[in-house]
């Protein structure tokens, strides 16, 4: 579903990659952790892998789909939920969402019986047709979720998807996570809230200073409860 070899990122003027040499593998069906402190390179991972972001060296595929040299294939699969909250504000909800089934050419009818179900899975229903302007900074969130999914993608994407997010609005996330990968789909989200990852994941990695240190597997007994021991062994090595 996801496949990252050797992965190599650094930014104009740095003397350091934000990336370097990361390489890893998501299979269908996972709910998949990015684990890291801020500034650890996960959203720099994700942006190059949804393709905001050139990489210097290295190999992303979504769905066999090569990002560089096949980006539209790939895009097609994938959808994302950046950390920004990057919307048209001046749209309605249903404008925006409208707006991105367009992009990923969705049929009038998927798009509406979709839009439907998510609306009213995440609560959004009345909030559809006022500006997105007015909404609060969870239903900004949760408008970014439905767009991402109106096209019913293979691998769902997601930067801090919790952040800021009241315990409901949480919830609805998790159950449809869920979901979304029992249908055979995958989901990679970045966090660096332990208690979730080891909830709601079949696997997480740790990323520090670039590089990715660990991929565990949160199935295997005992793997749970040693992944904030992990973290914060891992994360407390200072920079070479």
């Amino acid at each position: 579903m996801l496949e990252i070899n050797h992965l190599y990122k650094k930014y104009l003027n740095s003397n350091r990659y934000a990336v370097e040499d990361l390489s890893l593998k998501i299979n269908g069906g996972e709910v998949f952790g990015f684990l890291g402190m801020n500034g650890a390179g996960k959203s720099t991972t994700i942006k190059c892998l949804t393709g905001i972001y050139p990489f210097n060296s290295g190999e992303i595929k979504i769905c066999g789909y090569d990002i560089t040299k096949d980006s539209i294939n790939a895009k097609l699969n994938m959808g994302y939920v950046p950390d920004n909250h990057s919307v048209y504000e001046k749209f309605t909800g249903r404008e925006y969402v409208n707006y991105i089934a367009d992009l990923y050419r969705v049929s009038k009818e998927d798009r509406e019986e979709r839009m439907t179900k998510l609306a009213k899975l995440f609560r959004m229903t009345k909030a559809l047709d006022t500006q997105i302007k007015s909404y609060s900074h969870g239903m900004k969130q949760k408008i970014c979720i439905i767009a991402a999914l109106i096209h019913n993608p293979k691998l769902w994407v997601l930067d801090e998807p919790m952040m800021g997010l009241d315990p409901q609005s949480t919830a609805e996330i998790i159950k449809h996570m869920r979901n979304h990968c029992e249908q055979g789909n995958t989901v990679f989200f970045s966090s660096h809230n332990l208690d979730l990852v080891a909830k709601l994941c079949d696997r997480a990695a740790i990323i520090n200073n670039g590089k990715l240190h660990c991929i565990i597997d949160l199935h295997e007994a005992g793997n749970k409860e040693a992944l904030e021991e992990n973290f914060f062994r891992i994360t407390a090595c200072e920079e070479e």
